[in-house]
């Protein structure tokens, strides 16, 4: 089955820069479809390799980070290649 997932990672303190770019370095060395824009990152794939791949790298950004939250929304579908039709 496949999944996007929507990621927005906000660390409670400052210098909170370089985690987010670790994060993402991470997230871009797998061989998921990723995706970042401003205000999140989106990840494309199997559910079962992106929640692995996701549960490995969340738990190293949190042991990383003195306090933060993780915004996080899954659709049940493969959407890299949405388009608006308006």
């Amino acid at each position: 089955m496949k999944i996007s997932v929507e990621l927005t990672l906000t660390p409670l303190h400052d210098n909170y820069e370089p985690l987010i770019i670790h994060f993402i370095k991470k997230l871009r060395a797998s061989n998921l479809k990723v995706l970042e824009n401003p205000l999140s990152t989106q990840v494309y794939g199997d559910y079962d390799e992106v929640m692995n791949i996701l549960t490995t790298e969340i738990k190293e950004v949190f042991e990383l980070l003195e306090g933060g939250l993780m915004y996080i929304k899954i659709v049940k579908s493969d959407r890299h290649d949405y388009e608006p039709h308006f």
